[in-house]
């Protein structure tokens, strides 16, 4: 069953289609949470709030199909963070913690290589990582789910709440940001294929 009619089903008083439609949706609803607001007991928080929202919602009909599910819960998700750092009172979304890693990601597992080239390609994700970091949030939000969870510009501009070309124009700052502090810290991001 896709998971529109997972949803309708549930709608229809099947509970144990809305576990599958937890299992399938929240390991990518939960990275994106986690990514954009780096503490794990936050996105914990987030992820449950956002997941009684769709619970509510799919409870009262809310929910019409539309081939998207996942875009939808996602946005749910989006709307909750942006309701927690209003709460907060901060003008920066992502703010850093101690240790804190995009590790849960899982990019090393792309390059099969040399032990040399492996830790080479290992040190430049962790370059990019920081560098992310340093993104103003609309640029960061954009490159993950651009680049980590293989969105389109329309599926993010729906998303965030903005037009594509505004969604372009955070990809198109992003990457320049990224060159320009690249540059400054003498990094090269060469990635190693062998």
């Amino acid at each position: 069953m896709t998971d529109e009619e997972l949803a309708l089903s549930y709608i229809d008083g099947d509970n144990k289609a809305f576990d599958l439609l937890l299992s399938r949706n929240q390991s990518r609803i939960f990275s994106y949470i986690l990514f954009v607001v780096r503490d794990q007991d936050v996105a914990n928080d987030i992820f449950q709030e956002t997941f009684v929202k769709v619970v509510t919602k799919l409870q009262q009909r809310r929910y019409t199909t539309s081939g998207k599910f996942g875009a939808w819960v996602m946005r749910i998700a989006h709307n909750v963070i942006m309701d927690w750092y209003r709460e907060q009172r901060s003008e920066k979304i992502v703010e850093p913690t101690v240790g804190n890693d995009l590790s849960n990601l899982k990019t090393g597992d792309i390059f099969v290589s040399s032990v040399e080239s492996r830790y080479v390609n290992e040190q430049i994700l962790e370059d990019v990582r920081h560098l992310l970091e340093c993104l103003p949030t609309p640029q960061r939000e954009v490159v993950f789910m651009r680049f980590y969870q293989q969105m389109s510009f329309k599926e993010i501009a729906e998303l965030t709440n903005v037009s594509i070309n505004t969604a372009l124009g955070r990809m198109r700052y992003a990457i320049l940001n990224l060159r320009r502090m690249a540059k400054e810290n003498e990094m090269s991001l060469q990635m190693s294929m062998i």
